[in-house]
């Protein structure tokens, strides 16, 4: 269980610095914001794991055709 909350934990502080930009705090639906951004976070976080040889060689293409 501990090392699921080192890996959860960082998500959800970064989700909670998001989602108090747009719902403040001790509102009511703070939470379900809260966990709604995290969800999107861990989709594009899984997406980029999905992609990141895609996105190197993006990258790599694009870096050789500005030199």
């Amino acid at each position: 269980m501990p090392v699921l909350s080192w890996l959860i934990r960082p998500l959800l502080i970064v989700a909670a610095v998001i989602a108090a930009w747009f719902v403040a705090e001790d509102a009511p639906n703070f939470g379900v914001v809260q966990m709604v951004i995290a969800v999107l976070l861990v989709a594009a976080l899984v997406a980029l794991a999905a992609f990141w040889e895609a996105v190197v060689e993006q990258w790599k293409a694009r870096s050789n055709k500005d030199a």
